[in-house]
């Protein structure tokens, strides 16, 4: 769908109070109905697709059917509320998080423009607190006693049709990157909140296809796009050949191979599209450098997890391949690449879902001899610590000199940096091996971090001018570094961020590209018995060709 200008969408966030009604809203908040229009909604799942997870996880996707969101009537169950009122008090029952967060909001605003959604959109449902309140003014209504009394004056509603419509739009104008949290003075994660809405809309089968149809692929193949395993070798045979054309160095991959030292996951865009595969070409590089035994597994070949953007029962089941493909394998640990959602799932969750991981080691590089004590109970390491360690111990030859043609900033993926912590090391890696390197902002970076603006599920093309308005913050941020610095490539450490960014970049910033880290590692790296390089790993010419 055709969306406006750049500057045109640019003056409209500026100038327009709210994307929806185009007006400072006149009515109490619930009186504003959600109203689907082309472009503000995502697709709903395709039945076929809505059957098969239906047919893996009884009872958690609700029944198989053609709907229209711009419609009246969404094919819903004749005993829909009933099933939401039994799933929300469950979910109560299960998570005390989820009680503490419905109870303790004092509606302060701190959180309401942390957002990019409701900077983006002017909507003040967009405000996580007012997101917040669409579920808690339900639960009011029907688990407090308040609620139960006095109704509409407690702040309670009752679970209707026009309730179920306002949490299938701003449910999915959510990216879950939890910077409203980092603000908030209780704690309280607006991210858990939107995760367990969807939960609950997924019972009774509203639910998006962006995200189940990749959640089905990771399923049924592995991976997120589909891929076979033959042809997730052969993509990954094409770059090695690309490699070396580049270099003149063959890397030989192995898959598969039982006995290995380290099992390497990665997400499968990095091995399918631009710009990921650069990134795991640099992979391939930097394995080939230092001689790591490893291998990639063409059955587990998905390190991200869609499961994450539809709730726990789906996130459990798709989690656990890496560790059965581990165990299967007979691998000693776990190397991950650069994956947003996959780390979330991971260092949040993963432990308590599918662990401990007893039949592996704790990782140690064997390289170096350092022993990643943080990944003791997980049993995975992050590929930007585990090459920032082989950097810190000078086990890696670097020209980065060969990266002068890029002048480079940092984005700080949510997933990462907000939920595990991953905020120094890539910075470390990038200072080794590029040589013109700037910060964004202090508020828009690390813990603070702004959103690509369509994470979670998000970055699907029918809500492209929502996406864009979104990812202003982030592209604002950008826009800063390219106008003082000449900032010309973002990096960063996510396959999704690699996608959606791209898009835009391309739309607000057009003459910055976008890259992860693990590219610039692969340019920079000096490989022994490699020919005069003349180009980077797009093929493009290199700066400061050594002679």
């Amino acid at each position: 769908m055709a969306i406006p200008k750049a500057d045109t969408l640019g003056k409209s966030v500026a100038a327009e109070p709210s994307m929806m009604t185009g007006a400072i809203p006149k009515r109490d908040w619930w009186d504003v109905e959600a109203v689907f229009k082309p472009g503000n909604y995502c697709y709903p799942a395709k039945p076929e697709i809505a059957a098969y997870h239906g047919k893996n996880l009884p009872g958690v996707f609700g029944p198989a059917r053609e709907w229209d969101p711009e419609s009246d009537d969404w094919q819903l169950p004749e005993n829909w509320q009933e099933i939401i009122m039994k799933g929300l008090k469950e979910r109560l029952d299960k998570f005390r998080s989820l009680k503490i967060f419905m109870d303790c909001c004092v509606r302060c605003g701190a959180c309401a423009d942390k957002c990019h959604f409701f900077l983006g959109t002017g909507d003040p449902k967009n405000m996580p607190v007012l997101r917040a309140e669409l579920l808690r003014s339900v639960y009011r209504n029907d688990f407090t006693l308040g609620g139960k009394i006095l109704k509409t004056m407690a702040g309670g509603r009752p679970m209707t049709f026009k309730v179920l419509k306002e949490w299938f739009m701003y449910f999915y104008q959510c990216t879950e990157c939890r910077r409203c949290s980092v603000f908030c003075p209780y704690g309280i994660d607006t991210a858990e909140i939107t995760m367990l809405g969807r939960e609950l809309l997924h019972l009774v089968g509203v639910n998006t296809n962006w995200i189940l149809e990749p959640a089905a692929n990771s399923n049924r193949t592995g991976n997120h796009m589909g891929l076979q395993p033959h042809t997730f070798k052969e993509n990954i045979e094409y770059l090695c050949d690309d490699i070396e054309e580049i270099t003149g160095i063959r890397c030989n991959p192995t898959f598969n191979r039982k006995g290995a030292e380290v099992l390497f996951i990665t997400p499968s865009a990095d091995v399918f599209a631009e710009p990921g595969i650069y990134t795991a070409m640099g992979y391939l590089l930097l394995f080939e450098h230092i001689g790591l035994d490893y291998t990639w597994s063409t059955y587990a070949s998905e390190g991200g997890n869609f499961g994450l953007f539809t709730g726990n029962e789906l996130m459990k089941k798709l989690n656990a391949k890496m560790y059965a493909e581990a165990k299967r394998l007979g691998v000693k640990w776990i190397l991950g690449g650069e994956c947003g959602h996959m780390w979330r799932v991971l260092h949040q969750y993963m432990d308590t879902m599918n662990g401990p991981a007893d039949f592996l080691e704790v990782p140690k590089s064997p390289v170096t001899g350092t022993v990643f004590e943080n990944a003791a109970s997980t049993k995975m390491v992050h590929i930007s610590e585990f090459t920032a360690d082989l950097i810190k111990h000078g086990k890696l030859k670097l020209d980065p000199k060969r990266n002068d043609h890029r002048i480079v900033t940092y984005h700080d993926s949510c997933n990462p940096a907000r939920a595990m912590g991953m905020i120094e090391e890539p910075r470390y890696v990038l200072k080794n091996v590029a040589n013109n390197f700037h910060e964004m902002p202090a508020n828009t970076t690390r813990e603070q971090t702004f959103c690509c603006g369509s994470g979670t599920g998000l970055n699907t093309d029918e809500i492209m001018e929502l996406r864009m308005r979104a990812g202003l913050p982030r592209a604002n941020a950008v826009r800063h570094v390219a106008d003082r610095h000449q900032v010309n490539m973002l990096s960063c450490v996510c396959a999704i961020d690699r996608a959606t960014l791209t898009s835009l970049m391309n739309y607000w910033n057009p003459d910055v590209s976008v890259c992860g880290v693990s590219e610039l590692v692969g340019n920079a790296l000096v490989m022994e018995g490699e020919k005069e390089r003349e180009t980077g790993l797009r093929f493009e010419p290199l700066a400061g060709m050594e002679g």
